[in-house]
C-alpha cells in the first residue's frame, strides 16, 4: 500500500474507535441509570455489553498503532526514493 492508502485506512480505523469509544460511554450511562434502577438483569446484559465492546476497542487500537507504524514507515521509505 502506499502512504495515502494507508492514511485512508487509518483514518478508517480512527472512526472505528471513536464509535466504540461513544457507543462506551452510551453504554456506561445506561449501566449507572439501570444500577439506581437497581435492575440487575439488565445491568449484568449492560455490563457484558461494555466488557465486550471494550474488548474490540482494545483490538481496534492495536489494529490502529499497527498502521501508524506502516504509515510512518511508507512515509520514511517515500522519502528516502525521493532524496536517492
Amino acid at each position: 500500500m502506499n502512504f495515502d492508502q494507508l492514511v485512508g485506512e487509518q483514518l478508517k480505523t480512527m472512526d472505528k474507535l471513536l464509535y466504540l469509544q461513544s457507543e462506551i460511554e452510551r453504554c456506561q450511562d445506561i449501566k449507572t441509570q439501570l444500577a439506581a434502577l437497581q435492575d440487575e438483569a439488565k445491568l449484568q446484559s449492560i455490563h457484558d455489553e461494555i466488557a465486550q465492546m471494550k474488548e474490540e476497542l482494545n483490538k481496534i487500537q492495536q489494529v490502529f498503532e499497527r498502521q501508524t507504524e506502516e504509515v510512518i514507515q511508507s512515509y520514511e521509505d517515500q522519502k528516502f526514493e525521493t532524496v536517492s
